[in-house]
């Protein structure tokens, strides 16, 4: 544990953290806590595993790019110098101690102190009193050998990391991570969401399609087809380099038509220079994506659909710090009438992919629960997934609400449960976080006499959610 001496308060972490009965800590301890993970959705930077990264200090890994930590200290009144502007690194991890207290209620408490105390063996709480100290005493562990990338990836029993990559990247660094006999594999996730997102804004639309056009060997005619043929080449290669999953950050499913004369015209028109009316943009949108959704489909991928996301709402700082910086929120966009359209269109030809749908606004999870239902063929168990809860919602209430509504609209047993969605290589106890919260929820209810203390079966259950489903589901 940690060399800290002095009156430093005693983490809150104990062995049996959320785990309220009896059954719950014997669900945990005995079965879901030593299954491994896979994180079949993340942002992490596959540059920086191929690499090996050694971090400087605690800062660089740990607030470097985290939108949660910023938005969490803008409220407690810390200047923008101190998240993402040209303070020290120590200035700025002080200021991040400071607003520590201050977030008890919020996930961020809870994922700070796992992370300190899982990676770190930190079993103190962070403020202002034991800043200093912990920036040392981890900053130093960071610069071993033990404290590189891919040894904080063995160090949490990872075995599959999906990335999320563009159509365009050369997918370099996945290649180096191969060849480098790394036993952990990494693979791309294809997100072609700039291919259709961009037709609004023409010089930023076109500078993309001959982007791709180029990097796929298509010769660019100033045409849609020229975009097409580019991604179907590009979905090859992402095939041949392991990838098994596509992704799109969408407010809602385009579904109002699908016509590929009505797309090619709306292309033309961005190509010209011009912005298309609405109408052309959604026509254009649903088009491309039922493409996508059949490339997806033909190569037995899954695809998943993160909805409900409303980005960049606060434009003036928008414009002074870019996207990703901690401007979005959750969106009330109606999703059934265009999901069900969308999901029965691909259906009707027997073309709808392995699917996962994750909803950022909790109003919308039995939507959601049921629409799944809706397109579950007996095919393959759980082939269309009602995704974890995400962003806003991977927190203890979100989790739950979501668990609950799949459980009560469809079949817990055969969810494929957790992933980080993170850009930090210090996310992962959020899969621990999360199989605490799923034992303690079938632990109440076995308490509560609603369910058999079947626990073969029940740990089974949890071992299948925490890992088992995710593995047999992808096929890595």
């Amino acid at each position: 544990m940690s060399t800290i001496h002095h009156t430093a308060q005693k983490t809150f972490i104990t062995e049996d953290f959320l785990l309220r009965t009896e059954t719950a800590r014997q669900l945990y301890h005995d079965y879901a806590k030593q299954m491994p993970i896979i994180d079949y959705h993340c942002h992490l930077p596959p540059d920086q595993i191929a690499e090996d990264r050694q971090f400087e200090n605690l800062t660089q890994i740990w607030l470097y790019g985290d939108h949660y930590k910023w938005r969490a200290m803008r409220t407690n009144g810390v200047a923008e110098r101190y998240c993402t502007g040209d303070a020290s690194d120590w200035e700025k991890f002080e200021q991040w101690a400071a607003t520590v207290p201050y977030t008890m209620r919020n996930p961020l408490y809870h994922w700070t102190h796992l992370e300190l105390l899982r990676y770190f063996d930190i079993d103190y709480i962070l403020n202002p009193d034991t800043a200093r100290e912990i920036y040392e005493e981890c900053s130093a562990k960071l610069q071993t050998p033990e404290y590189s990338v891919k040894s904080l990836l063995r160090k949490m029993n990872v075995k599959v990391i999906c990335t999320t990559d563009d159509p365009t990247d050369s997918l370099e660094y996945h290649q180096m991570i191969r060849e480098s006999g790394f036993e952990i594999k990494v693979l791309p996730t294809f997100r072609a969401d700039k291919s259709m997102l961009l037709i609004n804004d023409p010089e930023a639309y076109k500078a993309y399609v001959q982007k791709i056009c180029e990097v796929a060997g298509v010769t660019y005619n100033g045409e849609y087809y020229n975009l097409v043929e580019a991604l179907h080449k590009r979905h090859d290669f992402f095939a041949e380099m392991g990838g098994r999953l596509s992704d799109h950050g969408l407010e809602h499913i385009y579904a109002t038509q699908f016509d590929d004369q009505a797309a090619y015209r709306a292309a033309a028109v961005a190509l010209a220079g011009s912005v298309p009316d609405n109408d052309a943009q959604n026509a254009y949108k649903s088009t491309l994506l039922y493409e996508l959704a059949t490339m997806d489909h033909a190569k037995n991928w899954t695809q998943q659909f993160h909805l409900g996301a409303l980005r960049n709402n606060n434009s003036r700082l928008l414009k002074t710090l870019g996207p990703d910086t901690g401007w979005d929120s959750i969106g009330d966009f109606s999703q059934a009438q265009a999901l069900s359209k969308f999901m029965d269109k691909l259906d009707s030809t027997d073309q709808l992919a392995k699917t996962i749908l994750y909803n950022l606004n909790s109003g919308d999870n039995e939507v959601i629960a049921t629409m799944v239902g809706n397109f579950n063929d007996g095919s393959v168990a759980g082939k269309i997934q009602f995704g974890s809860g995400w962003w806003f919602q991977d927190q203890k209430d979100g989790m739950e609400k979501q668990m609950n509504a799949l459980s009560n609209m469809g079949l817990l047993s055969r969810f494929v449960g957790m992933l980080t969605d993170s850009r930090s290589f210090l996310s992962y106890p959020r899969h621990e976080y999360f199989r605490r919260i799923l034992c303690n929820l079938i632990g109440n209810d076995v308490e509560n006499g609603e369910l058999p203390n079947d626990m073969p079966w029940l740990g089974k259950m949890v071992q299948d959610i925490s890992y088992n489903n995710a593995k047999q589901y992808f096929g890595f």
